[in-house]
Order: structure tokens, then C-alpha cells, then sequence
């Protein structure tokens, strides 16, 4: 068997790290709404994650469009922008709608998604980037409120887990050009 050597070895374990969520978590959770933040470390300058980010149809699962097809997906990152899925048959759906757009800065959005897109539901999704070693730390936050009969206690983590799924397919388009 061939031996590693110690540097390769170390590379791995970094890219390991630079692959992997920093941290993932649902921050809280009451009846009346909960907040889920994300965030990783993405091994590029922060235009070119907020590059990556826009091209949302890129990297989002298909698993959680409408369509099941993230080419379908189309993020128009201005205010009043639409994060915007095409169905077939000539639909669409608006996902979220932008609120502030600060290029390589700050990306945010209102708007339920999936499930909370039929409730009396307030949504909004963050996204920050701020210099980091050797790249970028990109944190998304998504807090939602408002009205849902039995409360968000078993929601929360549901939407944290595909939230959370969704940011690591980010993060590796990023880092490797494919989700």
C-alpha cells in the first residue's frame, strides 16, 4: 500500500473543512415562527459567491422546485427582484421577492417558501459575506412568522434540514463547480 505523505494528507483535511457547514442550526423556534441560520466557508473571493448565489438554478436541488428542474430557477438580484421558478405549461411561481441587493455583500429576500408559501406566513432570508481565510464565510438566515394552527415547533427543523442542504450545494458548486 502506498503511503501518503504528510502534506497530502493535511490537504485532504482541509479541503474535508472547507467542505463542510461550519455550522447549521435552527436558532429558534416558537408558535408563532422560528429563525434557521447556515453558514459556510466558500474557497473564493466574495463577487464570485455572490456570482454563484444569483445563479441560483445552478446549484438549488431540483428535489425542491416545483418544476424538478433548478434550471427552471431565475434570481433577478435587484430590489423588487424576483427569485422566480418557470413551470410547464407556461405557470411560475415566485419564491421569494428582493429587498436589498449589496453585490458581494448582502442578499435579502421575503417570501415563503415551499410549504410556508400557504400560510399566513412572514418570511425572510438573509445572506452575508464577509473576508475570510482563504476565501469566503457566507451565513444565510431564514426567519419566518405568523399564523400556522399548530405552531412551527415541528416545521423548523424541516425547513433547517432542506435549508441547510440547499447552502452545502451552494457551497460546493462554489467550491468545485458542481453541487
Amino acid at each position: 500500500m502506498r503511503r501518503r505523505s504528510p502534506s497530502a494528507s493535511w490537504g485532504i483535511v482541509l479541503l474535508a473543512l472547507a467542505t463542510s457547514p461550519a455550522s447549521a442550526e435552527v436558532v429558534d423556534v416558537a408558535d408563532n415562527g422560528f429563525t434557521v441560520r447556515e453558514v459556510v466557508q466558500v474557497s473564493t473571493d466574495a463577487a464570485r459567491a455572490w456570482a454563484a448565489l444569483v445563479d441560483v438554478g445552478k446549484w438549488w436541488s431540483p428535489d425542491h422546485t416545483y418544476s424538478h428542474d433548478a434550471a427552471s430557477l431565475h434570481l433577478d438580484a435587484k430590489a423588487g427582484g424576483c427569485w422566480c421558478e418557470t413551470l410547464p405549461g407556461k405557470g411560475s411561481v415566485q419564491h421569494l421577492t428582493v429587498l436589498f441587493a449589496d453585490p458581494g455583500k448582502m442578499l435579502r429576500l421575503s417570501g415563503g417558501l415551499g410549504p410556508l408559501q400557504a400560510l399566513g406566513v412572514t418570511a425572510v432570508m438573509t445572506w452575508t459575506f464577509q473576508p475570510a481565510e482563504n476565501g469566503t464565510a457566507v451565513e444565510m438566515t431564514y426567519a419566518a412568522g405568523g399564523y400556522r394552527p399548530q405552531g412551527f415547533k415541528d416545521l423548523a427543523p424541516i425547513i433547517d434540514r432542506v435549508l441547510r442542504e440547499q447552502v452545502e450545494r451552494y457551497q460546493r458548486y462554489v467550491n468545485t463547480g458542481k453541487p
